[in-house]
């Protein structure tokens, strides 16, 4: 299973990120390029910030769709996203993607981190798991561009 904490795996994907540009069009969904990269921003900012929002997570999200978050299957497409990572603007391409630059650089500097506190809508996560979840979340998206 690819895992962000995975150098090779991380290279991967800061490679696909590079064969994005402002003319990228998504082969499904309604995000330009510069708000997917936006939206992809959240989860590793969940995971690098490493916060106590105070919760183990919803019920029905942990029972029914936490074993997708770091299953060897890709997620599908058109999944349902939060209406608050909706961006409702565009986004500037250029700084949204060494924003997302950074943060991938930022989370494999703490991919040995022992304690992460839990997702606030999915629970707990080990580090492996987190791994996962932010590599599948960035390829379902870039494969959304085509790369």
């Amino acid at each position: 299973m690819k895992s962000l904490f995975n150098l090779e795996t991380k290279e991967e994907i800061v490679s696909r990120l590079q064969a994005l540009s402002e003319d990228s069009k998504p082969i499904w969904g309604k995000m330009t390029v510069g708000q997917m990269l936006w939206h992809c921003q959240y989860p590793l900012k969940l995971a690098i910030e490493n916060r106590d929002y105070g919760k183990k997570g919803n019920w029905l999200a942990r029972t029914f769709f936490k074993k997708q978050m770091y299953s060897d299957k890709p997620f599908r497409k058109n999944l349902p996203t939060l209406p608050s990572l909706k961006a409702k603007e565009n986004k500037d391409f250029q700084i949204e993607k060494r924003l997302i630059e950074v943060q991938i650089e930022d989370l494999y500097a703490v991919r040995k981190r022992t304690n992460w506190n839990p997702h606030p809508i999915f629970g707990s996560f080990t580090s492996e798991q987190w791994g996962i979840l932010e590599y599948k979340h960035l390829d379902h998206h870039l494969r959304q561009f085509g790369v």
